[in-house]
């Protein structure tokens, strides 16, 4: 419950009356400080006029004053600094380690503020406000929406520009990681980013000419070749063969192969089918990261991706399994899913990097080119009557769902806050 008083707090929103001090003082805030996420006191640089005298400095936030000697607070000099202990409820007199004592609010807000605050986070549904969001203001909403979709975005340059570190400024290796994540498209997502990360993109360039090679490197590090899991597949024994002479050239150590993920998957979605596509995209020279600079249009992005499998993999969808002879290239769908979580975030991340708009601004219109994408959270929130009109929509709301309404954030989501500080005073 801390959270909710650390809210109230924040946000001015204790009850009207005037406040005074245990000992009597009235009590102004002027500013009631920034919050602190570390460790120390709650509130930095509050500026709380407390009977005659304006005091600067900091606040902590309890339940009980008792949970001050709980935390041993009154022998870290941390919170000598403290201007005003605030709780809930003032049990027990606080000092400093000089023995100054510290002067305590006790912070009320409305009861129905509180039952309307826990209703909120406890309800058992998908979206725990979609019950009220016709209470709110649209320009609210739509505002909120354009927020969470560069907070989305940002969040996903925030990882890629850590990998950048990692491969000391190389975007292609950045760029290889990225999209090979994508290729798991959810269900095998990290099982992907695994693989890439254990198998670096400059061992497969040196044996580019050869895609039989590279299709060695990725399933063999992928966990996918056991000599006995199919024993009488020729290509399939030949790749064994070869990914063993190159796991002892490199000194390679396959990930465990039973990560991947097939339950429910149709077959042209096995991870065979994306680690093949991956395996063409090597073979091809992997120049992904400066096509997608050099691009403008949706349709030229597309471009890149519109490429068929062929050899083996134009008869089977996984080793020892075959298929009948169809052309297998990527559907729109799945190209929209790599337009979105690989070519708009590389652009995003570049542009910070660099300090240029455009290629932000490129990544920007390019989600807001494509259609929303379609699956459980887009439907429910499209249920609650909030629609996405494009991807850029739509990513704006997996933000909202997966950030504050799955671990049920209300506090810091704009639509609960709207809601809640409207019970906060009555």
């Amino acid at each position: 419950m801390e959270k909710l008083m650390y809210y109230i707090w924040l946000h001015r929103l204790f009850s009207a009356k005037e406040l005074k001090t245990t000992d009597g003082l009235r009590v102004q805030v002027i500013d009631p400080g920034r919050q602190n996420t570390d460790s120390g006191p709650d509130f930095f640089n509050a500026k709380i006029k407390i009977g005659e005298k304006l005091w600067a400095g900091n606040v902590e936030i309890h339940q009980r004053s008792s949970d001050w000697l709980r935390h041993n607070h009154q022998q870290d000099k941390a919170y000598d600094s403290v201007i005003l202990h605030v709780v809930e409820k003032a049990d027990c007199k606080i000092f400093r380690m000089n023995g100054e004592p510290i002067p305590q609010l006790e912070m009320e807000c409305s009861p129905r503020f509180r039952e309307d605050y826990v209703r909120l986070v406890q309800r058992d549904a998908f979206l725990p406000c979609g019950h009220r969001l016709d209470e709110l203001p649209p320009l609210l909403l739509s505002d909120w929406i354009s927020a969470l979709s560069i907070e989305r975005l940002q969040q996903k340059s925030d990882r890629i520009l850590n990998w950048l570190d990692m491969y000391k400024g190389s975007w292609e290796d950045v760029c290889y990681i990225t999209f090979s994540r994508t290729l798991g498209f959810g269900t095998n997502s990290d099982t992907f980013e695994r693989l890439a990360r254990s198998l670096p993109l400059l061992f497969m360039q040196k044996h580019a000419n050869s895609l039989f090679q590279i299709e060695a490197f990725l399933f063999g590090q992928a966990g996918l070749l056991e000599r006995e899991a199919c024993g009488d597949d020729v290509y399939y024994n030949r790749l064994c063969d070869e990914y063993a002479f190159l796991k002892n050239k490199f000194g390679l150590t396959p990930i465990n192969g039973d990560s991947w993920k097939f339950f429910r998957l149709r077959p042209v979605n096995f991870p065979h089918q994306r680690i093949a596509i991956l395996a063409q995209i090597i073979h091809q020279g992997f120049s992904l990261f400066s096509q997608i600079c050099e691009r403008k249009e949706e349709k030229e992005f597309r471009d890149i991706f519109h490429f068929r499998l062929s050899g083996y993999w134009d008869t089977h969808y996984a080793f020892g399994q075959q298929s009948p002879s169809v052309i297998k290239v990527l559907g729109n769908t799945a190209i929209d899913i790599i337009l979105i979580n690989t070519v708009a975030p590389l652009l995003y991340s570049y542009g910070i990097k660099v300090g240029s708009d455009l290629y932000c601004d490129r990544a920007l219109l390019l989600l807001e080119s494509l259609r929303p994408e379609e699956n459980m959270i887009i439907r429910q929130f499209r249920e609650a009557g909030i629609k996405a009109g494009n991807a850029l929509e739509s990513q704006a709301l997996i933000q909202l769902h997966k950030i504050y309404c799955d671990s049920r954030k209300c506090l810091y989501c704009r639509i609960g806050h709207k809601l809640l500080s409207q019970m906060a005073l009555k």
